[in-house]
């Protein structure tokens, strides 16, 4: 036997496990990442294996609080168990291994490989290289080396699933340390990603999200202005494609011709997340977000003009540094002018490399921690309120999985409206399956959740239920990573919920 053989022998005998911190696009990735691992022999550990797997892998985030401490917490609990496990590996990636690069190893000497968010595509490399050399593999490309979505994908669902149509951002906001890390903005192909979403669909898919960090920018890399509601209309093209989301796009790019594609392309969902940061013309100027309140708003109203029944989220930072009470009450005014369905809501904290980090005025975390209770409060009453107006329509709800951590003892089951309202319904008699549709009456509404408490009305049995339970019943093939994209040059990489939209900065 050869020693590649050997070595791929000992492979198809180790266990993975990926621990996910941050946005969408790490969700995404950590898909990457793992049908990278299976594509080069390992196998996927139990679910809830906590750490007991030959490698473990931490996908990180630098945008979260505290997003290092909590990292080297969890390092530092695996230490003894990689002391008792002989040949276990600890590889950590994504946007901290970006920042940090050596730091890491030099605080954490017992982590075997560190790797970048432009080069996930060697992470099996790196793991075989440090275990032949018995030393830690740190390495960090500084540009794309190969456009995501042409590695190995092991999609989490067989129903819905991710799809990156650019990677890395053009914009610069002072409190956002994303672009340095993940580089300018570069688009795909539109036939790539089409040929990827009809791929997706051939498995099954019914449900697709498209992704990047300023989603709807798509267009600026290749020089079309309008590529990216051209792209909405071609997906609703598309043959058993039932529902298209995206996420997360700018106010700055968000033209009228996106707005007349969304209302005009039936499969694409009355959903928008439109991050807001601030409703305050003078934060917004200090955030170097290119827009004001008045155009946010503008937005907001052109989108209930043209998609009535939309339901429209944010992203919101409480605490910027030079805040004062009447810039939050600027906040707190277009929260309530726009009416959001629900609102992603952040305290603001320095994140070391961002020029917000530095700026005069930072505000203590008693007056933040005020004002954020103040904003929850505030969304909290606008979402229930929102939601009650649900209370009487009769919606079709894709089947979720895991969605509903009581449906068990309610025997209910949950899904996602066409606006992704998380449903809860009556288990009905039938079989159903997560990918399914059901149409239900909507009877009860609570703040983050609608109820269906009375019969089903009916039940469709879908391509996306098949798919399902043909990976269930263990009968579905590997998922394949889709070989498309763009050529290997180039700049940064990419990605999903629910996890926070797109690194809750966009």
């Amino acid at each position: 036997m050869t020693s590649s053989n050997r070595s791929q022998a000992v492979d198809v005998q180790r266990s993975y496990e990926i621990r996910t911190y941050g946005c969408q696009m790490n969700v995404h990735d950590s898909e990457r990442l793992s049908g990278l691992l299976e594509d080069a022999g390992y196998v996927r550990a139990p679910a809830g294996a906590d750490g007991d797997a030959d490698v473990v892998v931490f996908n990180t985030c630098a945008v979260r609080e505290n997003a290092d401490n909590k990292l080297y917490g969890n390092l530092g609990r695996l230490a003894p168990m990689k002391t008792k496990r002989p040949g276990m590996q600890i590889a950590v990636g994504g946007c901290l291994a970006q920042k940090d690069r050596d730091t890491i190893v030099t605080k954490a000497p017992w982590v075997d490989v560190v790797f970048g968010t432009h080069n996930i595509g060697k992470l099996p490399v790196l793991l075989e290289r440090a275990r032949v050399q018995e030393e830690a593999q740190v390495e960090i490309a500084e540009s794309l080396e190969a456009f995501p979505s042409t590695l190995p994908t092991r999609r989490e669902s067989a129903y819905a699933a991710w799809v990156s149509i650019s990677v890395g951002c053009n914009n610069t906001c002072t409190f956002c340390i994303v672009p340095a890390l993940r580089g300018k903005e570069k688009d795909r192909r539109p036939g790539d990603i089409l040929a990827e979403i009809e791929a997706l669909v051939s498995e099954g898919v019914s449900e697709i999200t498209l992704l990047g960090q300023n989603v709807n920018a798509y267009g600026s890399d290749i020089g079309d202005r309008e590529a990216f509601s051209k792209l909405l209309r071609a997906c609703g093209r598309i043959d058993g494609l039932e529902r298209v989301r995206f996420t997360s796009p700018h106010p700055r790019d968000f033209t009228d011709d996106v707005i007349a594609a969304m209302a005009e392309t039936p499969n694409v969902m009355p959903q928008l997340h439109m991050p807001l940061q601030s409703g305050s013309d003078p934060i917004l100027k200090a955030m170097r977000r290119s827009y004001r309140q008045e155009r946010f708003l503008g937005i907001i109203q052109k989108v209930r003009a043209a998609i009535p029944h939309a339901a429209i989220s944010t992203d919101i930072i409480v605490g910027f540094p030079g805040e004062t009470e009447e810039d939050f009450e600027q906040t707190m005014h277009t929260v309530r002018e726009a009416r959001f369905a629900n609102a992603f809501t952040f305290q603001y904290s320095k994140r070391p490399g961002t020029p917000a980090a530095t700026m005069d005025g930072q505000i203590p975390k008693q007056v933040v921690q005020a004002r954020y209770e103040r904003l929850v409060a505030l969304q909290e009453e606008i979402s229930w309120s929102e939601n009650k107006k649900q209370v009487g329509r009769t919606l079709e709800v894709m089947v979720a999985e895991g969605e509903g951590r009581k449906d068990g003892a309610t025997h209910r089951l949950s899904g996602r409206a066409p606006d992704n309202r998380l449903v809860h319904f009556t288990k009905p008699d039938a079989e159903v399956r997560p990918g399914d549709v059901v149409t239900v009456d909507i009877t009860y509404a609570a703040p983050h959740h609608l109820l269906a408490e009375g019969p089903v009305t009916s039940v469709r049995r879908t391509r996306a239920g098949d798919a399902w339970q043909k990976r269930r019943d263990g009968r579905a093939p590997k998922p394949a990573g889709v070989m498309l994209g763009l050529p290997q040059i180039g700049a940064p990489e990419p990605l999903p919920a629910v996890a926070a939209p797109a690194c809750g900065v966009g």
